[in-house]
């Protein structure tokens, strides 16, 4: 042995002592620390963003927030919301410039209390700004936050809920519009201390439309940014897909759309793109649906149509099938397709040949001038635990969708934000089938409850929450879907192996 090994030897060694250093062992080595089985563990920090809801002097938005009791979270934490403001606080205006100098986000508005027990916090008016919130210890695994919106009337009138989200790169939303009677505005909200760089794309029926200002918007730290997508391109287009590209920083973004005469609400991003997308929950007594499709790739999409409905799955007529050319946006009217029963979109490749797709649907209700909009995104599976929060003792429909294989689960109704005992109740989802089950409820709730839906056996499980509050005859509602909360992290179990250094 050459002093250049000993010395590489004892550099280790003396590194192994003062860091720690761990390194796995290799698949199909030898030895005697066989690598173990990655441990299931709680996150430790959650990091959630809230877009300005609404510019309406009649808005009135509840903020609720909301993390699951979990195991091995230990007992310290915290969860809060802050405004998102600038150090001498002043709010964002409406192109996301502050009147203030950037720095940390601003005063405390929403902060948990305990696990298991939503809060909730509400606002006036149309200059609520967007808010930025992180959750630590007990409080990250699972934390889930609505801002539900009520507006009496104008553009967009009805309800409005969005998810806020995870700080994220990468969005896509079919089901936006630049026509005439669609106010529509991607909101993008940076949480950071450093200005994000932003590029928006639209996609229309024929392809990309032609763009003035979507390349390099600036969002500052700490603000939300609104852009009217009518201003990015002079076409109108009733159906359009948005791809929001983050090449510097992180935002979150939700696409808020707002119609003259059919109400308005959040359009969520839709899954990630792949072959086969589910559409979960659609209310069964909706009067219209329109699904949206767009595949991102270079090669076509041909997908099969199909509605999984209390019955078991069933093929709207006339409607069998979906061709999406690649880098356009496809859209199809399905009418009153729901025919008094809960449903959900299942959209699976014509042959093995499956091109990644993205899709949403448009959901109506009500008739005449009392109509509302709401939208559904194609969503991931219910996976190990997803939650709804914001849910009243009265207007609640839990959608529970099995469409590859019978499901079981598990669904928590918790304490009411003012009191009450959590309930549970296990249900069975047949294959191909979704059903709008029988929420638990919790014994002498009072104010509002979260929803957590845990899988706990056969195949995924997709879910859906539609909250209706009326108005005036107009069928205000608005729907969330229920992916995974990826609540928990897998950390693989690691051993000292310095023997890689020999070799």
């Amino acid at each position: 042995m050459n002093r250049t090994t000993l010395s590489l030897i004892a550099g280790a060694s003396a590194l192994a002592a003062i860091t720690g250093v761990a390194a796995l062992t290799m698949p199909g080595a030898t030895g005697t620390n066989p690598a173990k089985a990655a441990a299931e563990l709680p996150v430790e920090r959650t990091s959630l963003v809230c877009p300005a809801p609404s510019t309406s002097d009649l808005a009135e938005t509840t903020y609720t927030s909301f993390t699951p009791v979990t195991k091995g979270t230990g007992n310290d934490g915290k969860a809060e919301l802050r405004s998102g403001v600038g150090e001498s606080g002043a709010a964002a205006d409406a192109k996301g410039k502050k009147a203030g100098d950037a720095g940390k986000a601003g005063k405390a508005v929403l902060t948990a209390k305990e696990p298991g027990k939503p809060v909730s916090e509400d606002a006036t008016g149309g200059d609520s700004p967007p808010l930025i919130g992180t959750a630590d210890g007990k409080f990250a695994p699972g934390w889930t936050v609505q801002e539900t919106t009520e507006v009496a009337a104008g553009t967009g009138r009805g309800v409005q809920g969005v998810n806020c989200t995870a700080p994220d790169t990468d969005f896509w939303f079919p089901g936006a519009s630049t026509a005439a009677d669609r106010t529509d505005y991607v909101h993008l909200t940076n949480p950071d201390d450093s200005v994000a760089v932003v590029d928006i794309e639209l996609y229309g029926k024929d392809g990309a439309l032609e763009t003035t200002v979507g390349e390099g918007i600036k969002v500052q730290p700490h603000s939300d940014e609104p852009i009217l997508l009518s201003t990015l391109t002079s076409e109108k287009q009733d159906n359009v897909t948005v791809h929001v590209n983050v090449r510097g920083g992180r935002v979150g973004a939700s696409v808020q759309a707002l119609d003259d005469k059919l109400g308005g609400d959040w359009l969520a991003a839709s899954a990630d793109p792949a072959g086969s997308l589910v559409l979960p929950g659609i209310p069964k007594d909706a009067t219209a649906v329109r699904l949206v499709a767009f595949t991102p790739g270079d090669a076509d999409a041909d997908l099969k149509v199909r509605l999984a409905s209390p019955s078991g799955v069933i093929t709207p007529a006339g409607n069998e099938t979906l061709h999406v050319k690649a880098g356009m946006t496809s859209a199809v009217d399905l009418g009153d397709v729901m025919r008094g029963e809960a449903g959900s979109l299942v959209l699976t490749p014509t042959d093995g040949a499956a091109a990644p797709v993205v899709a949403a649907v448009r959901v109506v209700r009500g008739k005449g001038a009392k109509q509302e909009t709401a939208f559904i995104p194609a969503s991931r599976p219910v996976g190990a635990r997803a939650t709804a929060v914001d849910n009243r003792a009265k207007g609640t429909t839990l959608s529970v969708t099995a469409p590859f294989g019978a499901a079981k689960v598990k669904v928590t109704a918790s304490a009411g934000s003012e009191g009450g005992t959590a309930a549970s109740k296990t249900y069975t989802i047949k294959s191909g089938t979704t059903q709008d089950v029988e929420v638990p409820v919790p014994s002498g709730v009072k104010g509002t409850y979260a929803l957590t839906v845990e899988s706990v056996s056969g195949g995924p499980a997709y879910a859906s929450r539609t909250l209706a509050v009326a108005s005036e005859g107009v069928p205000g509602f608005t729907v969330q879907a229920l992916p995974d909360d990826r609540g928990m992290v897998a950390v693989p179990e690691a051993d000292e192996d310095l023997s890689v250094l020999q070799k």
